[in-house]
């Protein structure tokens, strides 16, 4: 008595269909949206009669609504790219392409790799700040920024004009060395010379390129056999002079932003050192064994006591010379 007979089989089933069939809409979930959904959605927005074009004049008001982060000179160069055909359409296809890569991407670069006044640059883990110096990797990752799209354009020059024949010639191996210690002495140096002042660009270790070069081709210059090496000796030097002229001006111009300081230009200076005494040695003996050469291993010896006195430099001389060093990133 008092219990109630369990429902039949039947009548349970139901019940069950129906609760799933109550609880189906909730749990149902829709997927992530894809980043190109994303696009499309906002592609859409501008071309509300579906035509598969939008007007570059639209293009141009969605570019206009970034002006914060996206300087003009960029936005107008993504506006020629869009407009290729010179029709005033842009497809979706090419929408995607520049909005998703350029504009998105471009944006994070101008603000972390190519535009050192911008007050979040020094945030990159990979610029050489004298806050950050016993992070070892930074004497070596700063040479991927660079101070704006100039830095970069006249370093990537100096690089083809001079790197790309000297590892023709010399091979990747003997030219990397250089380019590497160069590098390391251009961060040690202003660690030395200029403690207060962060460190960007790939100056250092293509200046030791192109003073070995130069000096190479000064040293032997009547057994050298090339027509063109005093305008390449010209080019050269007007590249250098240019791109050192600008980082000497930047370093002491006023920053936009006080306590984000512009970076020094010793690292140039320390990579033309290695470049005329350990660089002049590797490219003029490069048909010979360096192993077998007094002089290949006296100017390794005093690499290495540079870099030796550098790192107990930065060990001990910040501290006792009480410098107001930036605040860190």
């Amino acid at each position: 008595m008092g219990e109630h007979p369990s429902p039949g089989p039947a009548v349970a089933a139901c019940a069950e269909a129906e609760r799933i069939e109550e609880l189906e809409p909730e749990a149902e979930e829709r997927p992530p949206a894809a980043p190109e959904d994303h696009w499309k959605v906002l592609f859409d927005q501008f071309d509300p009669g579906n035509t598969g074009y939008i007007s570059t004049g639209k293009f141009r008001s969605l570019l206009e609504s970034h002006g914060s982060k996206l300087d003009p000179h960029k936005r107008e160069v993504l506006l020629a790219l869009a407009d290729s055909h010179a029709d005033g359409q842009i497809c979706y296809q090419d929408f995607v392409s520049l909005v998703a890569f350029f504009l998105y991407n471009g944006v994070s670069l101008d603000q972390f790799v190519l535009q050192v006044t911008h007050p979040r640059y020094l945030k990159n883990s990979l610029v050489y700040h004298p806050q950050l110096r016993a992070q070892a990797w930074r004497y070596l990752t700063y040479i991927f920024m660079h101070a704006g799209i100039e830095h970069l354009g006249l370093n990537v020059v100096l690089q083809l004009l001079v790197g790309v024949p000297l590892e023709m010639v010399h091979g990747a191996t003997r030219i990397g060395l250089v380019y590497v210690a160069g590098v390391v002495a251009g961060s040690l140096a202003v660690s030395v010379a200029d403690m207060t002042a962060p460190v960007v660009g790939s100056s250092g270790g293509v200046y030791a390129l192109v003073s070995a070069h130069l000096a190479n081709i000064v040293m032997n210059w009547s057994g050298m056999k090339c027509q063109f090496k005093l305008l390449r000796m010209a080019v050269a030097l007007i590249c250098m002079s240019m791109e050192f002229g600008r980082a000497v001006w930047l370093r002491f111009h006023p920053s936009a932003y006080p306590p984000c300081p512009h970076p020094s230009f010793v690292a140039h200076l320390g990579g033309v050192a290695v470049g005329i005494t350990l660089g002049v040695v590797v490219l003029r003996n490069y048909e010979q064994r360096l192993q077998d050469q007094s002089l290949w291993w006296i100017f390794v010896a005093m690499y290495t006591v540079f870099v030796l006195f550098a790192v107990f430099w930065n060990i001990f001389a910040y501290t006792l010379l009480d410098l107001k060093l930036p605040p860190p990133p």
